[in-house]
């Protein structure tokens, strides 16, 4: 039970909830890292998806991608990530990081928005049709409505293994809450590794908890939104 008592007196410690290095900047920093990578994920994939989704062509791109982005592993993509930011110039740290989180991210959300607007029912689209409305229209007031709570539900997927991985960035000189982790484990000062740990259990567990509540919000009425 002293680890878990140690824990609690590093939370209690005015001095890690202030400065530069304290919880709440460490929490900004985490969640600017993996919000602008589930960003750049979305403008690459969605599109993508969409057009695949509402033409019905290429769908194994999509179910293909996804089976590649579960079998990457994390340490892999970071050094991947630190492969192609360092010739950039761009450094240790933000960079590599964010080039290894963006891969990580597209494979959900494109494989849920494709089967999303593909589940939209045919004949509800095929009537659409034959009142004469244009294919963009189609998507965008029906086949994006019907298919949002999925969509939703890929790109909560992509947020939470993001949340998860960005803790890795530590590694190549990053901030943001990994920083506990990896610095408790350097000095030895396991309360930190620990809390750091519950820091990102939390974010992740709220990232989840935030878009399945986005997912229900967006269902149409009368849809049943599996949790």
């Amino acid at each position: 039970m002293t680890i878990f008592g140690d824990v609690a007196r590093w939370f209690a410690d005015p001095a890690h909830w202030q400065g530069s290095h304290g919880i709440p900047v460490r929490v900004l920093e985490h969640l600017e890292l993996s919000g602008l990578a589930v960003a750049i994920a979305l403008v690459i994939a969605v599109p993508v998806a969409l057009y695949l989704g509402h033409t019905g062509r290429g769908g194994f791109i999509a179910i293909n991608l996804a089976n590649i982005g579960r079998a990457l592993p994390s340490l892999a993509l970071i050094g991947l990530g630190l492969a192609i930011a360092i010739p950039l110039g761009l450094g240790l740290g933000f960079w590599p990081t964010m080039f290894a989180l963006v891969p990580l991210a597209i494979p959900p959300i494109m494989t849920n928005t494709f089967v999303a607007i593909r589940e939209v029912d045919r004949d509800v689209v095929d009537a659409a049709r034959g009142m004469g409305l244009k294919e963009s229209e189609i998507l965008g007031t029906i086949e994006i409505p019907l298919g949002l709570p999925l969509m939703l539900g890929g790109i909560g997927t992509a947020a939470v293994n993001v949340v998860a991985t960005a803790t890795l960035g530590a590694i190549v000189a990053g901030g943001a809450l990994g920083r506990f982790i990896v610095d408790g484990l350097a000095l030895q000062e396991y309360d930190q590794l620990v809390a750091g740990a519950l820091l990102v259990a939390l974010l992740a567990i709220l990232t989840e908890v935030a878009f399945a509540a986005l997912a229900r919000a967006s269902a149409p009425p009368g849809m049943t939104v599996s949790p």
